[in-house]
């Protein structure tokens, strides 16, 4: 296994985003597991964590098959896999409902990790973007579409494990990638690390509590006049 467990992925991620301590990063979580991972890193760098909900839209017959992806927002994100639509046989109309569905979910869910907590907006901050891993990217790829929209300074994906192919595919929309194993056979996310459990509300409402929710960077000193 190349991760003893999420915490672990997130600490050594964290050494290798050690440079980014001084630039005042948002760190954006994609939950549920990547909070955890994405909690080590807030923490070694002082930095504020803030989540953006993003939900597969799965095929109905093989749900852990991605035929696209929507992300929270004022105008929620939808991104599609066009080449899954069409082998699958998904109408435009079952597309349709399958993301009123997730978009439930992710209202739930921002509910009850945020309550009346605000997101931190991320335009001309240095913006980590972290999950628990990628396999095909459809996830990531909605969630960086998202950010870019708010036009952040700087957008950095770091992830513990994912697929070479996918990391090619994805390089392009981010301005730095940190990835620390690319196996060179990839199954799933789960299979390189040796705990890899589910992640409950819980203890995603528990980790938010003990991180700073501040999200303004520090203030530059102002110069005194001679």
């Amino acid at each position: 296994m190349l991760f003893a467990n999420r915490k672990d992925a997130g600490r050594k991620l964290a050494a290798a985003l050690a440079d980014y301590c001084e630039k005042s990063p948002v760190i954006v979580a994609l939950p549920r597991g990547g909070v955890i991972v994405a909690a080590e890193i807030a923490s070694a760098l002082d930095a504020p964590l803030d989540l953006l909900f993003v939900q597969k839209i799965g095929v109905p017959f093989q749900p852990e098959l991605a035929m696209g992806a929507i992300v929270d927002g004022a105008e929620p994100t939808i991104v599609r896999n066009e080449s899954v639509i069409r082998h699958a046989g998904i109408r435009e109309k079952e597309f349709s409902a399958i993301c009123a569905s997730e978009q439930a979910e992710i209202e739930r869910r921002r509910r009850c990790y945020l309550g009346d907590r605000g997101n931190i907006p991320l335009g001309a901050r240095v913006v980590i973007v972290v999950d628990d891993g990628i396999a095909t990217g459809s996830t990531v790829r909605a969630a960086i579409k998202a950010i870019r929209r708010q036009e952040p300074k700087e957008l950095v994906l770091a992830v513990p494990v994912a697929p070479i192919e996918t990391l090619e595919e994805l390089d392009s929309d981010v301005d730095a990638l940190i990835c620390l194993e690319t196996p060179p056979v990839f199954y799933a996310v789960g299979h390189f690390f040796n705990e890899f459990p589910q992640v409950s509300d819980a203890e995603v409402i528990a980790v938010l509590a003990t991180l700073p929710q501040d999200g303004s960077p520090d203030p530059e000193p102002i110069s005194q006049k001679e």
